[in-house]
């Protein structure tokens, strides 16, 4: 399929947005992108699906400033319960359930980040780089360093719920009828 095509079968698409789901009202979703439950997308965030689609699992959370975007070769899956710092980049490529990516992270094409992992801060997963699951990965490039405690793989978990309660505060309070 060519560019074109592409533009236009993703353009042609509105955003899938459950009603349980929070987008702010500064934040911009274009093109093939689907919510999950309870998922929620904070102020100036961009998610464009505009050449191939944009998947968001339940329960995840995208915060303030981030970019989510795509290639003709991969789309963005990203699974549930996943908490995405501020300011991070996401682009065509694939986040397993129960993930922390990290503020200002970036994570580049065909990168698979495996479930309950740690992306730190600042730290750039360069393409085809496979984060095993499990696994606490930083720097630019990003390596893995070690693998998590039970307890900092709960805490993932925990911080995507705990989004979930503040996106419903927000709701209620700047989108209300």
């Amino acid at each position: 399929m060519t560019t074109e095509e592409r533009l236009k079968n993703h353009f042609s698409q509105k955003p899938h947005i459950p009603d349980t789901a929070y987008v702010a009202n500064e934040a911009v979703l274009i093109g093939d992108v689907m919510l999950g439950e309870f998922a929620s997308v904070w102020p100036g965030c961009v998610i464009r699906g505009d050449i191939n689609f944009i998947s968001i699992g339940a329960r995840t959370n995208v915060q303030d400033g981030t970019i989510i975007h795509l290639a003709d070769d991969y789309g963005v899956e990203i699974g549930n319960d996943v908490t995405i710092g501020h300011g991070a980049i996401i682009h065509a490529c694939k986040v397993e359930a129960e993930c922390l990516i990290g503020m200002r992270a970036t994570i580049m094409d065909g990168a698979i980040i495996g479930r309950n992992s740690i992306i730190g801060a600042g730290s750039l997963v360069t393409p085809k780089t496979l984060i095993p699951s499990g696994s606490l990965a930083i720097g630019s490039p990003a390596k893995v360093v070690r693998q998590l405690s039970e307890e900092e793989k709960a805490n993932i978990k925990n911080w995507a719920l705990k989004y979930v309660k503040v996106a419903a505060a927000h709701k209620a309070k700047f989108q209300s009828g």
